[in-house]
């Protein structure tokens, strides 16, 4: 079971970039997992399976269909062997301090929940921004937490709404699992910038991302 020390939705207190334009959120309540969080020390690796782990506590919220798993967030350790188990990697990955990314959790999705998730590639100097409307309608339409990672820029990170201001200025609302220690208080990682508004421009353009979407409807938003 997840630790009763993590905090819920930890970017529901950050106001938005901009007082104008709009704003659409993920809907429904996740876990943030982050470096250590569990005791199980994986600081420099560890982010894939951390945003992982954060987005696995959304489905499980919102009523994934099936599980091998009822109730609980897979840990490092079981996602590493699920990996092996549908031989995406070989055995000596069980146990390493290898990365995962974006296809590794969907694999994992897919194989612990039964769910499937739409990837949504942004090409290498592609604008993020170009595909604000599908990111958009995504939130309005299912509210899950989304994964996001790449080549250049290889740290994983969710992202869990996004702002298109009145003058067409596009910000992602960035929830980073790379804080390490006990968090107080969701104040604490704002100012430390590890939940935080980001401009698309100030993503790295030299880098291709790929998205997860996993394709559950928050309970919030089905009749």
């Amino acid at each position: 079971m997840a630790s009763k020390n993590l905090l819920l939705n930890v970017h529901s207190n950050l106001e938005p970039p901009k007082p104008d334009g709009s704003t659409v959120l993920m809907r429904g309540n996740y876990q943030y997992y982050h470096y250590g969080c569990d005791g199980f020390q994986d600081m420099g690796w560890g982010c894939g399976y951390r945003t992982l782990q954060s987005i696995c506590s959304w489905i499980l919220e919102n009523g994934s269909p099936d599980t091998s798993q009822p109730g609980e967030v897979p840990n490092i350790p079981t996602i590493q062997e699920t990996l092996v188990a549908i031989k995406d990697k070989p055995e000596r990955f069980f146990g390493s301090r290898e990365w995962i990314g974006t296809l590794e959790a969907i694999y994992v999705i897919d194989t612990l929940f039964n769910v499937s998730c739409k990837v949504l590639h942004i090409a290498r100097r592609d604008s993020i921004a170009k595909h604000a409307d599908a990111l958009r309608d995504y939130f309005e339409q299912y509210g899950g937490l989304i994964m996001m990672g790449g080549d250049m820029d290889a740290a994983s990170k969710g992202i869990a709404g996004i702002h298109v201001s009145v003058d067409q200025d596009v910000y992602l609302l960035v929830v980073d699992p790379h804080f390490a220690g006990r968090i107080m208080t969701k104040e604490e990682l704002y100012t430390k910038q590890y939940v935080k508004w980001q401009k698309v421009e100030d993503f790295v353009d030299s880098s291709f991302y790929n998205l997860c979407l996993p394709m559950v409807k928050s309970r919030e938003l089905v009749a």
